[in-house]
């Protein structure tokens, strides 16, 4: 408080801590009165994608969830990815435990796992292209490889 009022001056502790609850409630309102709809979040995710803007887009060509036939006795088979994007396909392998895959034709690569904006984990790639992560994804997730020259993004998939 100053001298001269019985306010607290602006941008004291008191007055950031009550803007960050009437924030947090004005966000809780929001979500509950007028959600983000799916198909608008969805199409935030693909443009999140794209902010390599050379990038090119790796498509999803076999996906275990929607191709593969299902085995009995196996309630909880691990979800098998392949990605294609000209010569370079990505074989991903998404368990419970994280993520491992390999990189076809063997190359030097780095590779991220994307989780959202600003949530990139770096994952190490050995001589044969094969990596490991062991992390699972939590929601939406993508892959950028950085082969030097060029810079290559899986689509955006749920674990």
């Amino acid at each position: 408080m100053n001298e001269d009022n019985e306010f607290p001056e602006a941008g004291s502790a008191d007055d950031e801590f009550e803007d960050a609850v009437l924030e947090e409630e004005l966000r809780q309102a929001a979500a509950v009165l007028d959600p983000v709809p799916d198909a608008l979040r969805q199409l935030a995710l693909d443009a999140y994608a794209l902010h390599d803007l050379d990038a090119k887009i790796a498509e999803l060509t076999f996906d275990s969830l929607v191709d593969a036939l299902p085995v009995r006795g196996v309630p909880d088979a691990p979800r098998m990815l392949t990605f294609s994007a000209g010569e370079v396909t990505v074989d991903v392998e998404v368990t419970e435990d994280g993520l491992i895959g390999q990189v076809l034709p063997p190359r030097s690569v780095r590779i991220e796992v994307l989780g959202g904006p600003r949530t990139a984990h770096p994952v190490a790639v050995d001589t044969l292209g094969r990596f490991t992560s062991d992390t699972p994804p939590a929601g939406p997730f993508a892959l950028r490889l950085r082969t030097g020259a060029e810079v290559i993004v899986t689509e955006w998939l749920r674990a």
